[in-house]
């Protein structure tokens, strides 16, 4: 007999009793999960990001379940019984569970830190559910649950809502809806103030760990250290200068913090409790691994995804992307990638970032593949995709490594060009990417020089971006032209461009040196895989004879798509040999090279 049918009318449904809550508002109250009275003060004197962007409707991050629906909610936990003043979960708990009220009430208490007093974020009735994104990105608790009237609440735990966002359809839309939606209410509500970071706004730590926050979707306030507000902050925190960029949570303070130790503090680097070997492990989160993601978690292969930065890889750098299909009227790479993190972690898929692979043992132990990464840890998995994308290429100029992340940047987001809005910008490159951020820049206010080594940028260049930016007002473009040098303090001020037709050098004022210049595959912490002389991996029908070695001739085949000239390893996107370095391209990729994996591994039986 299932729980279910273990709930007698009177039993299963006590809070329809109090009179068909369900039609009423209430149950997990909107007041509590929608921004709080006093959060456009709270942003105006803290941090200016987002402001303006419209909030998800209160609605679909409170839902009202019918009663039969709310039966099926149930159905996948364990009840407990509840006491005013239980703690149901508390800052830095691992592996929390979804709290579904049946009777009585909780809340939801974002912790007091060093500047900041305590306050209630949400307030949960039966019938209603507690949890957020972090139920599936895996990060630990950042907020305490405590009960304001005992009752009954039914615990689901993580692998049980995995099993219901497999299973139940209508009600996986329902809780991965609401799951989104908090998170998006959450940062702008005073739960924000749960993880603090501070910095000085052109430094290159503060801009990676920013990066880091934005690209992984974590609620955060930021600080900059520049500021009034961020010197009352750092002053009541017990902060200096040389302990920038900080990072301030409940009951901890990361002095000099990185991104990786961000993610260690929140339970975001890579942790598995099983022992049992993976699937398919996923090393990059770029487009191409995040597809290869989505399609092997959606198709039940036990599925890790690994990138050594953040999730999203250069795509999530693009401004917007017009040309990718289904979408009309374009995208930021940043939203695309980022919807696409929320599909893998609905079919289940692990992620671990910044987590980075370090040696890909190429023998076999007997059916697996051994992955170290930087930490010591490894992971055995019966396939292994590489999806690690290219690195971007750098200017040989004096002081170019001073001014990286202070002045020049390899990105046209928000974050890079916040600094450098309505001041004159440089673009150097004459592909897409390129274009699509002068177009940015240029709509941000700024005079924008796109400095092209070629005679012509429609040589490398799509048509669209071509006419729009030679017909924009604040783009100037220069073909067979190069910069030259740099100069500035402790941030970029000023570029030198040279005119190879000319001859001539003209220097001219730049807050920002947005470099687009191509990039070089990520592939040198990989050895005993065949790869072309300029670092590329060569697959399937691009290997020779002389690539494979004798356990091809036991394996009696030849490499599957996408399959290098090891067994069981495949390669996809940029760091593949021949790709087209278009988004759509890499998506294809990675969805494609599943289906290797299924037949790869179906020979290992």
């Amino acid at each position: 007999m299932t729980a279910m049918d273990e709930l007698s009318p009177a039993a299963a449904a006590p809070w329809a009793a109090r009179g068909s809550m369900f039609s009423q508002p209430g149950l997990a109250r909107p007041v509590a999960w929608a921004t709080p009275h006093d959060l456009d003060r709270l942003r105006a004197g803290h941090a200016r990001e987002r402001l303006g962007k419209p909030l998800v409707p209160t609605s679909v991050a409170s839902p009202r379940l019918a009663d039969e629906l709310f039966a099926r909610l149930l159905a996948y936990g364990t009840p407990h019984e509840t006491h005013r003043g239980d703690v149901l979960f508390r800052p830095g708990d691992e592996d929390v569970d979804l709290i579904v009220v049946e009777r009585g009430s909780v809340e939801v208490v974002r912790t007091e830190t060093a500047d900041v007093p305590a306050a209630t974020v949400a307030a949960v009735d039966a019938g209603g559910f507690v949890g957020e994104l972090n139920l599936l990105t895996g990060q630990n608790v950042y907020l305490l649950c405590r009960v304001r009237e005992g009752g009954t609440v039914y615990r689901v735990s993580p692998e049980r809502l995995r099993q219901l966002m497999a299973n139940d359809v209508e009600l996986s839309d329902i809780v991965f809806k609401a799951l989104i939606a908090r998170r998006e209410l959450l940062q702008r509500s005073t739960a924000a103030l749960a993880v603090e970071i501070v910095g000085t706004d052109r430094s290159a730590a503060a801009l990676a760990l920013r990066t880091y926050a934005a690209r992984q979707r974590l609620i955060h306030l930021w600080f900059d250290a520049d500021t009034p507000a961020g010197r009352a902050m750092m002053e009541s925190s017990g902060l200096t200068e040389d302990d920038l960029p900080a990072v301030v949570m409940p009951g901890a303070t990361l002095k000099q913090a990185t991104p990786g130790g961000l993610a260690e503090k929140l339970g975001l680097s890579y942790r598995r409790s099983s022992t049992k070997p993976v699937d398919v492990t996923i090393v990059g989160a770029g487009p191409a691994g995040l597809a290869a993601a989505v399609y092997g978690a959606s198709e039940g292969l036990d599925t890790v995804l690994l990138d050594a930065v953040g999730t999203g890889g250069q795509a999530a750098a693009s401004s917007r992307i017009e040309n990718y299909f289904g979408f009309p009227f374009g995208l930021s790479g940043a939203d695309l990638t980022g919807l696409a993190v929320l599909q893998a972690l609905k079919f289940g898929a692990q992620l671990a970032s910044p987590c980075q692979a370090v040696i890909l043992d190429a023998d076999r132990n007997g059916d697996l593949l051994r992955l170290h990464l930087q930490g010591g840890e490894v992971i055995d998995s019966k396939a292994i995709i590489i999806a690690t994308g290219a690195r971007y290429r750098a200017l040989p100029l004096e002081r170019w490594p001073d001014f990286e992340g202070a002045g020049i940047y390899y990105a046209a987001t928000e974050l890079e060009a916040r600094a450098c809005t309505g001041s004159p910008v440089t673009v150097i490159g004459g592909a897409n990417s390129a274009g699509q951020a002068a177009l940015y820049l240029a709509g941000r206010g700024s005079e924008v020089s796109l400095v092209v080594r070629g005679p012509d940028i429609a040589t490398e260049m799509s048509a669209y971006l071509v006419d729009r930016l030679l017909a924009h007002p604040k783009v100037t473009v220069r073909c067979r032209s190069e910069v030259t040098r740099l100069d500035g303090g402790d941030v970029l001020e000023e570029v030198s461009i040279t005119d190879r037709t000319a001859d001539s050098t003209q220097a001219q004022p730049c807050a920002g040196l947005f470099c687009f210049i191509g990039a070089e595959p990520a592939t040198d912490w990989l050895t005993g895989i065949a790869t072309e002389d300029d670092g590329f991996i060569r697959t399937d029908v691009q290997l020779t004879d002389d690539d494979l070695g004798p356990v091809w001739a036991s394996l009696g085949r030849r490499p599957l798509p996408f399959e290098t000239s090891v067994p069981g390893v495949f390669a996809v996107g940029d760091v593949h040999s021949g790709s087209m370095k278009r988004v759509a391209a890499a998506t294809g990729e990675g969805a494609s090279a599943i289906a290797s994996v299924h037949k790869a591994i179906a020979t290992l039986a």
